[in-house]
This record gives C-alpha cells, sequence and structure tokens, in this order.
C-alpha cells in the first residue's frame, strides 16, 4: 500500500463506514473513526466527551459552549481565546496530519479530504447511494419505521455537510472535492470495495 492515505466522506446510510472498514482489512492499513477523537482527546487534554458532542455537527448552541468553556465567547483572562469548538476542531485537525504522517491509512469523514488537501499520497471517496436504500439500510441497522429512518437521514446529511462547510472552504458532496464519487447501491458493499481496490493498485 505504500503510503496512500483513503479519506471517505459519506452519506449517512450509504454505507461509507462499512466501507472503510472491510477495506483496511483487505489492505491492512489502519481504519480511523471514533478511535481518532480519543486519540485527539488524549493528546490535546481536552475531555472526549466534548469532542463526541461536537463531532461532525455545525458549531453548537451558545449555551452548550458557555457551560463546557466559560471562555467560549472568545475572551480570557490571557485575552483573546479560541471558542471551544474551534479548539475541537483544531485538536482533532492534527491529529488527522500525525496519523496521515504514520503512514497508509484510513480516514472517515472529520474534513480529513480538506485538512490533508496538500498531501500528495491522498485518494479522498465520497460514497453516496439513493434515499430508499439509505432509509432501508438505516430502518434495518437502528429498527426504525422508513419515515423515522428518513428523518434521520436528513438530520445526519444536514449536520455533515454545515460541519463540512463551516470549517473547510468547499462543499460537502461536491465532487469537486474528491477523487472519486460512488454509489454504493451500484455495485453493492462488498463489490464497492472490491472496485476501490483495484483502483487504489491501478494507482500504484
Amino acid at each position: 500500500m505504500n503510503n496512500t492515505i483513503i479519506t471517505i466522506g459519506r452519506q449517512f446510510g450509504s454505507g461509507g463506514r462499512e466501507i472503510g472498514e472491510k477495506l483496511s482489512k483487505k489492505l491492512d492499513i489502519p481504519f480511523y473513526d471514533k478511535d481518532l477523537l480519543k486519540r485527539a482527546a488524549k493528546e490535546s487534554g481536552l475531555c472526549e466527551e466534548i469532542f463526541e458532542n461536537f463531532d461532525e455537527k455545525p458549531s453548537s448552541s451558545f449555551l452548550y459552549s458557555l457551560v463546557m468553556d466559560p471562555y467560549s465567547l472568545g475572551y480570557s483572562n490571557n485575552g483573546f481565546d479560541l471558542p471551544l469548538n474551534h479548539k475541537v476542531f483544531l485538536a482533532a485537525f492534527d491529529t488527522i496530519k500525525k496519523i496521515a504522517d504514520e503512514g497508509a491509512c484510513i480516514i472517515v469523514g472529520r474534513c480529513a479530504d480538506y485538512v490533508l488537501q496538500d498531501y500528495t499520497n491522498c485518494i479522498n471517496l465520497f460514497i453516496h447511494a439513493p434515499l430508499e436504500d439509505r432509509i432501508k439500510r438505516i430502518s434495518m441497522k437502528y429498527d426504525l419505521p422508513e419515515n423515522k429512518a428518513k428523518d434521520m437521514i436528513y438530520k445526519k446529511d444536514k449536520q455533515r455537510a454545515s460541519y463540512y462547510n463551516y470549517y473547510s472552504n468547499s462543499k460537502w458532496a461536491d465532487i469537486k472535492n474528491y477523487h472519486l464519487s460512488i454509489n454504493s447501491s451500484m455495485l453493492g458493499i462488498d463489490g464497492t470495495v472490491d472496485m476501490i481496490e483495484d483502483i487504489i493498485k491501478r494507482k500504484k
């Protein structure tokens, strides 16, 4: 695999995380999703719960920021200070770069394609699927009626888009930001994994 870094943006319910996990096993390289938050929390000294609260969500509520960080208005005893949500993003930003510097890996979400935009060894993927297929997947996974699954999909996608658009200078799901935009329903999860693996090998 050399030192190829694979970033995966994904619509909720498209199977992007599962594709990333299976691809990491086939390629025998590390996979980072929620584990990235644990590492960022440990390295930054911030509470892991704070990272989970801000994870792939737009800037959180004024009240929450004020309760968790009384200086989140932008002022501290030392003068200007960053709001809590910016501290969390920058800590994750640094961790993503450290992970990428360590060698080949797969990173899901968290603006990784934007963070690593200057890395020439990156392959940026975006996984999507038709809404009806995503509704079925989420309905089965979480044992929800389809209308609730649909609401959950809209909410999660909106959060991810707001987070990405807020912290990057690009637009979430815009194909210009990715090397490959893949409909996971076309070949299924395993077929999509095989296709990505083949493309990576051909690129090498």
